[in-house]
């Protein structure tokens, strides 16, 4: 069985082979990449994988073998601008039907909607009953939430950045409209859809009732699966979001809550990765004019709240973070907090489940169905910065209950990331496509 898979990223076997930085995104891919080719006898899979590339690297394409794995991986690349997702591109079509008549899957798995190459490789493959796409996030219905309570003027007020790169809030929603519509096109073109909450399948079902749904969990990051956070070896009283920089991700949420945690607990702090879209424009905007002149309008709004709020020491933007960085800031952490406005089932949520920090979580989208209120930790409304305030705070307070959360929330990530029973799914999802 020849697969052929449709990644967002270029896997870090690759990136290694060509010398380049690997992506942090998506790292799970890695591990259930390399249990497939670690059992290439058994399941019979060979694998292909194929990733948007730079313009000098469109027509890439080798035969890799796996380090310490007795398998070789077909890698190709193709051409895609991904700061312009919501562009389609009629050469990455034609790259991609090039793909596909040199490899000759038999079946082809895209890793999710969120780019126009999606779209692109189901035109290119043109078999509908041989089309398996794997659901992460869903655009068209993020951009109903992409304002995210954000006051008028904050919505409406276009920056001197915003304007150079053509690039305010309002357009930034609109581009996920765009990429919605592309998205929803998919879906359609699919005869099989992998997905992992009632929300997601809700949704797929909608847009096409004849694809066949089948559940699969996702596997996490391989370093999360060890170690297990500790009261005494956390900073007490910091709060980690794993990113926010954009709406939907709720910082300003966090923020606004800030106030009545600091009421009684003044320590606390708020630690933020991913991508920082105020860490060194804020500290000149503080000081000056260059500064403020980067500031795109939601990191002008979340310059303001801080100050507010009185947290301009409290906030602290720690940029892109690589696997091992990312499981030391949870562990150093007293609580994760996931304020979005809309997620499907956040893989930072299951990370931190993994290893046993204290989680609250607002409840959206697919949330509830890997994260149990009061079972795993707490829930609160979407938006409630008095109920986010109060779940910190009874967080930060320990005792009997919050380590029977975490206790919970462990077993409960265990079963629901569990790599060698989602790889397991994954080959049968791949016998019953092909097989019907």
């Amino acid at each position: 069985m020849r697969v052929l898979w449709i990644c967002n990223i270029m896997l870090p076997v690759v990136a290694e082979h060509l010398k380049l930085e690997a992506s942090n995104k998506e790292g799970w891919l890695t591990g259930l990449s390399n249990t497939i080719l670690q059992h290439q006898k058994e399941n019979g899979i060979e694998l292909g994988v194929c990733f948007p590339v730079s313009e000098d690297l469109a027509e890439f394409e080798q035969i890799l073998q796996v380090p310490d794995i007795d398998a070789k991986i077909y890698a190709f690349g193709f051409y895609e601008d991904v700061r312009r997702a919501e562009v389609y591109d009629k050469r990455t079509e034609k790259r991609l039907e090039a793909i596909m008549r040199k490899f000759s899957p038999d079946l082809i798995h895209c890793f999710g909607t969120e780019y126009s190459h999606t779209l692109a490789a189901v035109k290119a493959f043109g078999n509908k009953k041989r089309t398996l796409i794997g659901i992460q996030g869903l655009c068209s219905i993020y951009a109903r939430h992409f304002r995210a309570d954000l006051p008028d003027d904050v919505w409406r007020r276009i920056t001197f950045r915003d304007r150079v790169k053509q690039d305010d809030l309002r357009r930034q929603y609109e581009k996920y409209v765009q990429r919605g519509l592309y998205e929803v096109e998919a879906v359609q073109g699919a005869g099989h859809i992998t997905g992992r909450t009632g929300w997601d399948r809700k949704y797929t079902k909608a847009w096409n009732s004849d694809a066949e749904y089948h559940f699969m969990n996702e596997t996490l990051r391989s370093n999360f699966y060890e170690g297990c956070w500790q009261d005494e070896g956390c900073k007490k009283y910091s709060v980690f979001l794993s990113q926010g920089d954009y709406p939907i991700k709720g910082l300003h949420y966090m923020l606004r809550a800030m106030p009545d945690i600091l009421k009684e607990y003044p320590e606390a702090e708020i630690y933020v990765a991913g991508n920082s879209i105020i860490k060194s424009a804020a500290e000149k905007g503080i000081k000056g004019l260059k500064g403020k002149l980067k500031l795109e309008s939601y990191g002008r709004y979340i310059l303001q709240l801080m100050k507010e709020t009185g947290t301009l020491q409290k906030v602290h933007f720690l940029g892109r973070l690589n696997a091992e960085q990312m499981k030391r800031q949870y562990l150093d952490s007293h609580v994760f907090v996931c304020p979005s406005s809309i997620e499907n089932s956040p893989n930072s949520v299951g990370e931190a489940m993994l290893l046993g920090l204290p989680v609250v979580c607002a409840d959206v989208g697919g949330v509830a169905d890997i994260f149990t209120d009061s079972v795993d930790g707490l829930l609160y409304p979407a938006g409630n910065v008095k109920r986010l305030a109060g779940a910190v705070n009874r967080m930060f307070a320990g005792g009997a209950q919050v380590r029977a959360y975490r206790e919970a929330a462990r077993a409960h990530a265990r079963r629901t990331h569990d790599a060698q029973t989602n790889y397991e799914r994954l080959v049968e999802i791949y016998t019953e496509i092909m097989s019907s």
